[in-house]
């Protein structure tokens, strides 16, 4: 199946996931535990459900500056950021979730204790990196 398409500019296609709303990128319920730091829940229309830790979330970042450390480092969204060979480990707070709104219908958006705010997390993109054992095995 082709990926539909949009112009973005004139000089190239930009590829859309899916062109079509669908029960799995539809939640049925939202639940995000602030006050405990638990994270995320969300129960899909399809039955489906998933659970992200704050963490995994902020290293899933999917803004453009996020987007591209990720990619120059090799890591998958969701993936904590390695030390490189040879350094100390350092303590480094763990990154909270201060805020969370809804971006339209489609969206959530956090703002970090790291002061990172740049993130909208569509529903398409949340069960897209899902993290449960489930979507894991599909993913190979």
């Amino acid at each position: 199946m082709k990926a539909a398409c949009i112009a973005a500019c004139d000089t190239y296609c930009m590829p859309i996931v899916d062109a079509t709303p669908r029960a799995a990128n539809d939640p049925k319920a939202v639940k995000v535990h602030l006050t405990t730091g638990e994270g995320l829940e969300i129960e899909w229309k399809d039955g489906h459900r998933s659970v992200y830790t704050f963490k995994f979330l902020r290293d899933a970042c999917p803004c453009a500056l996020c987007e591209d450390e990720r990619a120059k480092s090799g890591r998958k969204p969701g993936e904590a950021e390695k030390p490189a060979p040879g350094t100390l480990p350092i303590f480094k707070p763990q990154a909270r979730a201060l805020t969370a709104e809804p971006v339209g219908k489609y969206a959530l958006k956090f703002s970090w204790s790291d002061n990172h705010d740049l993130g909208i997390y569509s529903w398409a993109f949340l069960r897209e990196v899902c993290p449960c054992a489930e979507c894991a095995a599909k993913k190979g």
